[in-house]
């Protein structure tokens, strides 16, 4: 009999947790944990994210400060923004809304936010010391399913783990933290030839493909661990990740949901690196 590995509940539990931190931030040093989100355009789904980020800084305590900016925005523009709001004291933790519009090179705007207010993770610094195992803010999605793992009492020590996707926001990250926890990783991608028999091989499964109900039962081995990061629609609108859950969950051990599973730990994780990068300033 599986059981599923509840996101939405833990994060409701580390919330209040970490409303106790940030009132107790509050008060010792006489300033807010200040949070900065930078949204470019009208993307629909980007909108909603940040909705959730700004009403989760709410809940928990954190100061939020939106910039929205039109879609046709000059590079050298948001570049501008980006170099005021990370020298704004008040502010801790910046983070730019991705995807950026196809004119905006990504990587040189990310590149302006120092590595101590990088709170999605996403900088070449944190990146580094991610890989060497030493402190850093880490990307929010791998962190939340570490905390999901963990919650359960899930080691990762001596496990295959196998991630499906290497993405430099979940799947390269999250290699490298089950690494850090002394699993056996392998990241599998596109280009990976008998991709069926390879997942069949993997104590933990980390789905992070972007293509929905991709991992299908005959890809899952009995007892497996799987994790499903994807967030997609099936043929009938219905919102679904990259596992095909109906026909997988009764092979697994655990298996996390879609919605109810990563996604909430994501933003969850984003506030926790909002506040450890306040107590780090």
């Amino acid at each position: 009999m599986y059981k599923i590995l509840d996101g939405k509940a833990l994060s409701l539990e580390k919330r209040e947790n970490l409303k106790v931190l940030v009132a107790k931030y509050e008060k010792e040093r006489n300033q807010r944990v200040g949070l900065a989100v930078i949204l470019v355009g009208n993307n629909p789904a980007s909108q909603v994210y940040v909705r959730n980020k700004i009403k989760a800084c709410e809940e928990v305590g954190i100061k939020s400060y939106a910039y929205y900016l039109p879609e046709d925005i000059k590079e050298s523009d948001l570049c501008d923004l980006v170099k005021e709001v990370v020298e704004n004291p008040a502010i801790h933790g910046v983070l730019v809304q991705l995807p950026l519009p196809k004119h905006i090179n990504a990587d040189k705007v990310l590149a302006l936010i120092p590595r101590k207010k990088d709170v999605d993770g996403f900088s070449e610094e944190n990146i580094g010391r991610l890989c060497m195992n030493e402190d850093c803010l880490v990307a929010c999605t791998p962190n939340g399913i570490m905390s999901l793992l963990a919650s359960e009492g899930i080691s990762t020590m001596g496990k295959k783990a196998v991630v499906v996707g290497r993405s430099n926001i979940v799947g390269k990250p999250m290699a490298m933290l089950l690494i850090n926890g002394d699993a056996t990783v392998t990241v599998y991608h596109s280009k990976t030839k008998n991709l069926k028999e390879e997942c069949l091989q993997a104590d933990i499964l980390i789905a992070a493909i972007g293509k929905a109900k991709f991992i299908t039962a005959d890809m899952v081995k009995e007892g497996a661990i799987v994790v499903d990061v994807g967030m997609n629609r099936d043929e009938n609108g219905k919102l679904c990740g990259d596992v095909d859950f109906e026909n997988v969950k009764d092979k697994c051990s655990y298996i996390t949901p879609v919605p109810g599973g990563v996604g909430p730990m994501t933003i969850t994780m984003l506030m926790f690196n909002a506040y450890w990068a306040a107590i780090r300033s």
